[in-house]
């Protein structure tokens, strides 16, 4: 398995949802394990990636946003995928929703090995492989180490608690983005064209398990948001945690004092 096999499904993705507009249907189909809505798309997507998985054979444990987990007795290396990052963006007709895909083959997130997202709008590929980098559209990609300008984005659940202790971080910074795909947000600040991303909110395993491979690769500093290191939580479908990714160390310290103030 290697960053081809995710490119095939990604392409095949880009066509069958964003090329014939799929995502734009509202018909709800009830709610999926994670409690969020299944729409169309959503569906469409996981049956794509599944059946992509069953078709090469792989014998995985899955993690999945809309069927949850199937655990497969004796095995370790485990897919963790969100099959639409972004679910209300594609419904809405936002043009801002992803597939994110990653494998761990260990019991913790530091197993991350393979991460890959694909942004279904304009087709930009991200992916990594621990140890060789990260790479948009197979071009090798780092963050932007400079301080300025200061460009936030933000994932919130709960805006009203969450912007009052958010206030000192987004006061400082040039420009503030709230986009609705985590996955996304990580792998364009991989690329070099956000200097923080904060979740306050606990982020879901299916939500940031390709992005923070990716970011990591790319050279970003990954903590929650008091600073802990987030390695050793445990690749299950409940694992959740906030998250601080920021373009380097200097900066990350900066954004943790901001955030204690």
């Amino acid at each position: 398995m290697d960053i081809d096999f995710f490119r095939q499904i990604g392409r095949k993705l880009f066509k069958e949802i964003s090329e014939r507009k799929l995502h734009l249907s509202i018909k709800s189909l009830g709610k999926g394990a994670s409690g969020d809505e299944t729409f169309l798309v959503d569906k469409l997507a996981e049956d794509i990636i599944i059946q992509s998985i069953e078709k090469a054979g792989l014998n995985l444990n899955v993690i999945t946003e809309e069927a949850g987990s199937k655990i497969v007795e004796g095995q370790n290396q485990s897919i963790i995928i969100d099959p639409i990052d972004g679910s209300k963006n594609a419904v809405s007709g936002i043009p801002f929703f992803s597939t994110s895909i990653a494998i761990a083959d260990g019991n913790t997130l530091r197993s991350l090995k393979i991460g890959y997202i694909i942004n279904l709008i304009n087709a930009d590929e991200f992916w990594a492989m621990k140890g060789k980098g990260a790479f948009m559209n197979g071009i090798k990609i780092e963050t932007k180490k400079k301080y300025i300008p200061f460009i936030v984005a933000f994932e919130s659940s709960s805006p009203y608690s969450d912007l009052q202790r958010l206030l000192p971080l987004l006061k400082r910074a040039y420009r503030v983005r709230c986009f609705g795909s985590t996955a996304l947000d990580l792998a364009y600040l991989s690329a070099g064209m956000l200097t923080i991303f904060i979740s306050l909110s606990p982020s879901r395993i299916f939500d940031f398990s390709a992005g923070i491979l990716i970011a990591k690769e790319a050279e970003a500093t990954v903590t929650d948001v008091e600073g802990r290191e987030i390695d050793e939580l445990p690749v299950r479908f409940t694992t959740r945690t906030s998250l601080l990714v920021s373009a380097s160390e200097e900066i990350h310290k900066k954004a943790l004092k901001l955030l204690r103030a």
